[in-house]
C-alpha cells in the first residue's frame, strides 16, 4: 500500500524559503503562478487531438518562427497568471517582440520572469515531447525596472522547466539543488519525484542536429567524431529529438552531452540566452555539470538584447571539458 505522505512542489518551494530567510511567502506565491500556467498547457497538450489546437495560428513570433495555436495558448496562460502576481515587475518571452512591464506602485514588485512558453512547438503536430523553460531575476533595489531587464545568467535566483510527455515533469533550481516534481493527475499536485538530482560525470550519449554538420566549425567535427569512434574512452550513441526541453532532460538523467555549435547561418548560435541557454545552464551547473557558449561560461555572458541568441554546450563534466580543451 502506498504511503499517503507526499511532498509537493509548494510545500518543498516554502521550506526552501525558510532555508534561505526568506519566510514571506511571496516568492512562492510567484512561482505557483508558473506552476499553474505550467498545468493548463498540459491539460490544453493532453487533449490536443480534440480541440483544434494542432496546425500554425497564421502569425509569426519575433524570431521569425510560425507560431502554433498551442504556442498562442501556452504565452497566454504564462502571462495571465504572472501577471496576476502583484511580486512580478516585467515578463519577457519568447513569443514578445517587447517585455512586459507592470508599473506597480511600492516596493512589492521585483522580480523579472524570462521564458519559453512553449519549446519545440515544431513537434506538437507529430506528438513528440515540448516543454515551458523559465528564468527568474530579481530587481536590485533602486533600479527601474528597465535597467534590471540584462543581468547575466549568475544573478539568476530561480530556473526551470517543464517536460510533457508520458508524465509531466518540473524541474527546478534556486541555488540549493535540483529538485524535479511529476504531475499526479489524480490531485492535480506536483509532486517531488527527483530530489537532489545529479547528473553523471560521463554518459553514453550525444545530441546534436547533425543535419548541419557541414556548417560546423571545423573544432566540432573534431569533436564529434571522437564521440562516434572511441575518442573520449568508448563510444557514444547519438539521440536528438529536437526540442531542447526534452534534449536537455535526458542528458541530466543519463548524462552525456547536448551541443548546438555556431553554423554558417547563425555564426553566433541560434539558442536565447535569457530564456533557454541560461535556466538549462544554471540547472546544469547545480546537478554538477557544465555549460558553455564556445567562448567561455553561458552565466557569464552579460545579455545585450532579450532575444539575444548564443551557441550551447551542455551536458557532464567529462564530455564538456574535452570539448572546451579543443575549443582552447
Amino acid at each position: 500500500m502506498p504511503s499517503p505522505i507526499i511532498t509537493t512542489i509548494q510545500s518543498h518551494i516554502l521550506e526552501q524559503q525558510q532555508q534561505s530567510g526568506e519566510a514571506s511567502g511571496t516568492f512562492s506565491w510567484m512561482l505557483s503562478g508558473i506552476t499553474l500556467a505550467t498545468k493548463m498547457i498540459a491539460a490544453e497538450i493532453r487533449k490536443a487531438g480534440l480541440n483544434d489546437v494542432y496546425g500554425a495560428a497564421g502569425a509569426t513570433n519575433v524570431q521569425g518562427e510560425a507560431q502554433q495555436k498551442l504556442d498562442v495558448f501556452a504565452n497566454e496562460a504564462m502571462l495571465h497568471c504572472l501577471g496576476m502576481r502583484d511580486s512580478v515587475a516585467a515578463l519577457i518571452s519568447e513569443e514578445n517582440d517587447e517585455p512586459v512591464i507592470f508599473n506597480r506602485s511600492g516596493d512589492k514588485a521585483k522580480y523579472i520572469i524570462v521564458f519559453d512558453p512553449l519549446d519545440g512547438s515544431s513537434n506538437i503536430d507529430v506528438n513528440v515531447n515540448v516543454g515551458t523553460i523559465f528564468s527568474i531575476f530579481r530587481r536590485p533595489d533602486g533600479v527601474s525596472v528597465e535597467d534590471a531587464l540584462l543581468q547575466p545568467g549568475t544573478k539568476q535566483v530561480a530556473a526551470g522547466y517543464v517536460v510533457y510527455g508520458p508524465s509531466t515533469v518540473f524541474v527546478y533550481t534556486t541555488g540549493n539543488g535540483v529538485h524535479g516534481f511529476t504531475l499526479d493527475p489524480a490531485i492535480g499536485a506536483y509532486v517531488l519525484s527527483f530530489a537532489n538530482m545529479k547528473m553523471p560525470e560521463q554518459g553514453a550519449y550525444y545530441s546534436v542536429n547533425e543535419a548541419n554538420y557541414d556548417t560546423f566549425p571545423e573544432t566540432y567535427k573534431q569533436y564529434l567524431t571522437e564521440l562516434r569512434t572511441g575518442g573520449l574512452g568508448q563510444t557514444y550513441s547519438s539521440r536528438y529529438i529536437g526540442s531542447l526541453v526534452a534534449d536537455f532532460h535526458r542528458t541530466l538523467l543519463k548524462g552525456g552531452v547536448f551541443l548546438y555549435p555556431p553554423t554558417v547561418k547563425q555564426p553566433k548560435g541560434k539558442l536565447r540566452l535569457l530564456y533557454e541557454a541560461n535556466p538549462l545552464a544554471w540547472i546544469a551547473e547545480q546537478a554538477g555539470g557544465r555549460a558553455l557558449s564556445g567562448n567561455g561560461r553561458v552565466l557569464e555572458i552579460n545579455p545585450e538584447s532579450i532575444h539575444e541568441r548564443t551557441s550551447l554546450i551542455v551536458g557532464s563534466r567529462v564530455e564538456v571539458d574535452r570539448l572546451e580543451k579543443l575549443l582552447q
